[in-house]
């Protein structure tokens, strides 16, 4: 009997812990909560009370759609991945264009290369890159 019960437990735990490991454990984070992260991000541009406001309405306008065509997609079922990817690169250069507007060269630079980059949820298990 005691067999039984280890059994069942560690099936049980290896279960938890794959479900987890399949993004399972942490749940998306609102638009809302995505536009404080990039408004925090960007807080060392001192941008003027005006530019602040259209950037946070940039930010918000564009996470919120992104959540709109992301249940769009999910609501049929199993997404298309590479239709998805499209979408969401279309977002994010409408998302660009008009922070190309609200930045200057030097900051829109600093958002691609270094503030952007750390605003994506970063998936467990390694980077995906190989060294060979």
């Amino acid at each position: 009997m005691k067999i039984k019960q280890v059994l069942v437990l560690v099936i049980f735990l290896a279960g938890t812990l794959l479900a987890n490991a399949q993004g399972g454990g942490s749940p998306r984070r609102s638009a809302e909560e995505r536009t404080k992260a990039a408004m925090d991000k960007i807080a060392d541009f001192k941008l003027d009370k005006d530019k602040s406001d259209q950037a946070d309405s940039v930010f918000i306008q564009s996470y919120r759609l992104q959540d709109v065509k992301r249940q769009e997609m999910m609501a049929g079922g199993s997404p298309d991945r590479d239709k998805m990817r499209s979408e969401m690169q279309k977002i994010s250069a409408d998302r660009d264009e008009k922070l190309k507007k609200i930045f200057t060269e030097e900051q829109f630079k600093k958002w691609k290369d270094e503030i952007e980059p750390s605003l994506r949820p970063q998936r467990p298990g390694g980077n995906g890159n190989s060294s060979s």
